[in-house]
């Protein structure tokens, strides 16, 4: 364990994985452009989609990366997560939709529905899963691509997560369920979408240091909301101002600071709601760094 902390100490970087998305390029911003004292610490960022994220973190190539909690319950064997950085909140939970000609008695016959999911180790995927365990037709696509794919007719349905939440309805599209609302109303709990985990291998002092590094770097973004503008316009392709600014709102919240005991509880929730469905198996670790 040492071997990691002292490699770090003479300047080797620590791979660190997030995606394009506002929410994560607001949270990173001040880490990464050496807004705030990092402590020494030096980081390779791989900014690419959570699902492509959960992908190599499956094959242990990233040291801490943003990671959807329905991943992280397959890798509590190789990873903890961090207190800071989370998504986590109320009313910010993935949606089902479809044309507006398909939508009654959808909830019905979801078992017969072709359903675009934005990955199989998707949080959203999980709750499609919790909410419907009979809905197995499934078909796996980048999450920009779903709107798309039910308005072809290529999908009956899509579950949308991120910023399509926002303009589903402008291209005519409508909403079968908010998962968001089904956990909370199951759960009276916030709605754990994705965290930031480090590798478990890393010593103590190491993983205190990476989060308090990053909960700066969150405070930062949220004292100075007008400093990761550029960066996060450089990565927000073609989304409006109004939809990046929402975006960020919805899931950069104070869980994000600090998961907390209710954050926490919503965490373990969910993983004892998949385990007695049988979607995941029983959590044996500690999944939560020391503090």
């Amino acid at each position: 364990m040492a071997t990691n902390y002292q490699q770090q100490t003479t300047n080797q970087p620590l791979t660190l994985g997030f995606s394009p998305c506002p929410n994560d390029c607001f949270i990173f911003d001040a880490l990464i452009h050496n807004k705030i004292d990092t402590e020494g610490l030096e980081f390779k960022v791989v900014m690419v989609d959570v699902e492509t994220l959960n992908q190599k973190a499956f094959r242990a190539e990233l040291d801490i990366t943003k990671l959807s909690y329905h991943a992280y319950a397959h890798l509590t064997k190789q990873y903890q997560l961090l207190n800071a950085g989370s998504a986590l909140g109320d009313n910010c939970g993935p949606l089902l939709i479809a044309k507006s000609n398909k939508i009654s008695n959808l909830k019905s016959q979801i078992s017969n529905l072709t359903i675009a999911i934005p990955g199989k180790y998707t949080t959203a995927n999980l709750l499609l899963s919790l909410a419907f365990p009979e809905a197995i037709n499934k078909v796996e696509m980048i999450f920009s691509d779903i709107e798309d794919a039910v308005l072809s007719g290529k999908v009956d349905a899509g579950l949308i997560i991120h910023e399509n939440r926002f303009t589903y309805e402008e291209k005519g599209l409508k909403k079968i369920i908010d998962l968001g609302e089904y956990w909370e109303t199951l759960a009276e709990a916030p709605i754990p979408l994705g965290g930031i985990v480090v590798k478990r291998s890393f010593d103590d002092e190491l993983k205190h240091k990476i989060n308090r590094v990053l909960r700066k770097s969150v405070e930062y973004a949220f004292a100075n909301p007008g400093s990761s503008l550029s960066f996060v316009k450089a990565n927000a392709q073609e989304m409006s101002e109004d939809v990046m600014y929402r975006h960020i709102d919805l899931y950069v919240t104070g869980y994000s600071v600090d998961l907390g005991k209710e954050g926490q509880r919503a965490i373990k929730l969910l993983f004892d709601k998949a385990q007695e469905l049988g979607l995941i198996s029983k959590i044996e670790e500690d999944i939560f760094c020391p503090t």
